[in-house]
């Protein structure tokens, strides 16, 4: 019963300090709100370019041109030894009939083009389509399909489709996702270092405003959480209403980009994926942004209130 009001007294003073506080507390829950913003982006647009590359890691595949004495039997075999290999997620097979007819069908409209392929028979080599799991790793299978027995098997003329200008197009691609993959959780960490480091010399400021008041407390014999657990508390309502205030600002710009801006995409960011996957996630970011608001303002608080009672108990 004694430990509850304790606990009682504890909140009640750590609220009436924040009222008290005001205006320490907006610039608290300003510098809060941009740190829990800037995260929150930070996680939707990170999911948002995790969605645009996995879309552009599904286009990208690898296409083996056979050449015409290649028997069934022969490109079965070599289908069945790629799909043993670790990166390959799906084997298909392009006979010369369809891919002849996937070429008129991508060029219906050129009548020129049209015109010459129906004069020289079918000049389309048969071909095996690869689709990588992983598409920076797609050297493995390219080695694989190098090897003699199966570097027979293919078209000279044609090869594979990773090579030239192709090869080092997907090259750039997988170099440019990893990059942005890294960039996002940088960015997170850091914002998140930064806001921690903020809080504290927040709190710090707080607690010598009030060293006098601190120091007449510890005389009197009360606890050092009866002196610490105040700060703790107003950090903590400082990091919810930032919370809110933050998953509130990004609503508001994403109602805003896809309403009234009629905007599909900001540069690399789909605004209408990342609208989509903050409104599916809404409940599960709000109660992350409630959670990464309560423990840096309190995890702030601790470490700056127990430097503080450490310097005032060691004179």
């Amino acid at each position: 019963m004694k430990n509850l009001i304790t606990f009682r007294r504890i909140v009640r003073t750590g609220l009436l300090n924040f009222i008290r506080n005001a205006w320490l507390a907006v610039a608290a829950i300003a510098i809060m709100t941009v740190t829990l913003t800037i995260i929150l982006f930070s996680i939707v647009a990170n999911a948002t370019f995790a969605n645009t590359i996995a879309q552009i890691n599904d286009k990208i595949n690898v296409s083996v041109y056979l050449n015409d004495k290649v028997t069934d039997n022969q490109h079965k075999q070599l289908m069945e030894k790629l799909r043993e290999l670790p990166n390959v997620k799906d084997v298909t097979y392009v006979s010369k009939e369809d891919a002849l007819n996937k070429y008129r069908a991508d060029n219906k409209g050129n009548e020129s083009l049209l015109q010459a392929i129906s004069e020289t028979g079918n000049p389309l080599p048969a071909s095996i389509s690869i689709d990588p799991v992983d598409p920076s790793k797609i050297q493995g299978i390219t080695d694989f399909l190098n090897q003699p027995d199966n570097k027979k098997l293919q078209d000279p003329q044609a090869g594979t489709s990773y090579s030239g200008e192709r090869k080092l197009a997907i090259d750039n691609i997988t170099h440019a996702t990893n990059i942005l993959q890294r960039i996002g959780v940088a960015a997170v960490a850091l914002f998140a270092i930064i806001s921690v480091l903020i809080i504290f010399n927040t709190i710090q400021m707080a607690i010598f405003n009030r060293r006098d008041e601190l120091t007449i407390m510890r005389l009197l014999g009360a606890t050092t959480w009866y002196i610490r657990g105040p700060f703790v508390v107003e950090s903590v309502v400082h990091g919810v209403i930032a919370a809110l205030v933050s998953i509130g600002l990004i609503h508001a710009v994403f109602v805003t980009a896809s309403s009234a801006l009629q905007a599909s995409s900001l540069g690399l960011l789909d605004i209408a994926y990342s609208s989509q996957y903050f409104r599916g996630h809404f409940w599960s970011l709000l109660g992350m942004q409630l959670a990464v608001g309560v423990v840096i303002g309190a995890a702030s608080s601790i470490i700056a209130t127990r430097r503080y009672l450490k310097f005032r108990t060691s004179k």
